[in-house]
């Protein structure tokens, strides 16, 4: 057996019950521990769009948001949600669901710790996120060191080098773009938004993700429209195969109810990065006047990636599956499946738009990616390191364009997975100082200054291994 082989065998059991259980049993241990905190969700969407700018921080609280879902609304969303229901079938979409619904307490928990426990580098700069957690909230540098390095390396697998291969990939194949031009365009486009650092990725974020969610879900909308009449017969499809057994028949791949469980709750979990530690990388940057605010602000990313988009994609694909003769979901290929359910839309509109979102959500991962790697990488070896990781980043971009990256994939999504592991244990037993902060925070003390002075982080050139 080839390593390649080994590495696919390992994620595959990894994603499977392992995560499955460990996520979403975390999902619903702080639901009850915050107090169904998804009561006060339309409450955190005001909030979001709201600048509290007398707090400390690098960013408005809006900024943070964008550049978290800026890495989560990706090809999860398009390409995830197909595979779910060409592998496990439309009861997959309902359990991919419900991973939002629960996650979001999930989300704002991990953040709600990143932020508390954030620091300041000399310079002044917010540094936080699950590593800080662990370390000062724990007292368990260890196992923020070993966070920090799964996510320093992982995001130049899934955040980097395979987002690049997928915009040249898409280039390649529908303008005939040579991929070398596409590597030398995206990494210098790469290389001027992230030299500004955090305020110079915001502001592109702030502009990219609003535009590119928007287009996609009006696409999406088009074809509901176009879908109206089996619309409902869709909803009762998804809602009856999440509980039954389906046979293969009528456009769809045969599964049982273990089957739509698991790729329903891999892929959300995937497509919203709940529970992974990667959104509180950025919300420790924002200017927030205590940590609720940003966790209730953060929180709304899960909200947006799965609740709405996702449940919107997988409704697109089911409805399209029972309406048009010529698209099932029998392929087993996601991709596939939703170019078909596309391109419905006549004279080539619906490909456009899910080029231009594949394509936009990939670059946008990117930025994203690139903080999150950043911050970890100055954890470990201070904020010395932050040029060279530029440059790797850059070069990475480059490289990714223009080469096969399937075991890159592979073993960038273990290590993702495994990223999961110390950060669900820094939420679970941290979970009395989550509740704590959620009660303190309540009602109008939501608006109060936070008395907790944020240290500053001395011989923050060093890092813990410099």
């Amino acid at each position: 057996m080839s390593f390649g082989e080994v590495i696919s065998k390992i994620d595959g059991f990894l994603w499977g019950w392992p995560l499955i259980i460990l996520l979403f049993g975390t999902h619903i241990f702080m639901t009850i521990r915050t107090g169904f905190i998804q009561k006060h969700i339309f409450k955190a969407i005001k909030m979001s769009v709201q600048k509290d700018p007398d707090a400390e921080g690098d960013v408005s609280q809006f900024g943070a948001l964008t550049t978290a879902l800026s890495s989560t609304i990706g090809t999860g969303n398009i390409i995830g949600v197909g595979t779910a229901i060409a592998m496990g079938g439309p009861g997959s979409v309902l359990w991919m669901w419900l991973t939002g619904i629960f996650g979001i307490a999930t989300k704002y928990s991990e953040t709600i710790i990143g932020v508390k426990y954030r620091v300041k580098s000399e310079n002044g700069s917010m540094i936080g996120g699950a590593m800080y957690a662990l370390d000062r909230g724990l007292h368990a540098k260890w196992a923020g060191i070993i966070f920090a390095i799964l996510a320093a390396v992982c995001a130049f697998g899934i955040g980097c080098t395979v987002q690049a291969n997928a915009v040249a990939s898409n280039f390649a194949t529908n303008f005939g773009t040579p991929k070398i031009a596409v590597a030398i365009g995206l990494a210098i486009v790469v290389a001027l938004v992230i030299l500004g650092g955090i305020k110079s990725i915001t502001r592109v974020t702030e502009l990219l993700v609003p535009f590119m969610a928007a287009f996609y879900v009006i696409g999406c909308i088009i074809i509901l429209v176009m879908n109206a009449n089996v619309l409902g017969e869709a909803i009762v499809v998804i809602c009856k195969s999440a509980f039954t057994a389906r046979a293969v028949g009528g456009g769809f791949v045969g599964s049982t109810i273990t089957m739509a469980c698991r790729y329903g709750f891999a892929r959300g979990l995937f497509s919203n990065e709940s529970g992974m530690g990667s959104a509180p990388l950025v919300a420790s940057a924002a200017q927030t006047r205590n940590p609720k605010r940003q966790a209730l602000v953060s929180m709304t990313g899960t909200f947006w990636d799965t609740v709405v988009i996702c449940l919107m994609t997988g409704l697109v694909l089911v409805s399209s599956i029972i309406k048009y003769d010529n698209i099932d979901g029998l392929s087993g290929n996601g991709g596939q499946l939703t170019s078909m359910a596309f391109s419905v839309i006549p004279h080539k509109i619906g490909v456009t738009i899910l080029l231009i979102g594949l394509i936009t959500f990939a670059f946008s991962t990117i930025l994203g990616w690139y903080y999150y790697g950043e911050r970890c990488a100055v954890y470990l070896f201070g904020e010395k390191v932050i040029l060279i990781y530029k440059i790797l980043w850059v070069a990475g971009v480059f490289i990714g364009s223009l080469v096969e990256l399937n075991l890159i994939w592979d073993l960038a999504d273990l290590l993702n997975g495994l990223m999961a592991i110390p950060n669900i244990l820094a939420v679970l037993l941290l979970s009395g100082v989550i509740a704590a902060e959620t009660k303190k925070y309540a009602g109008s003390h939501i608006n109060d200054k936070d008395t907790t002075e944020i240290p500053t982080l001395h011989n923050s050139n060093k890092g813990v291994l410099g």
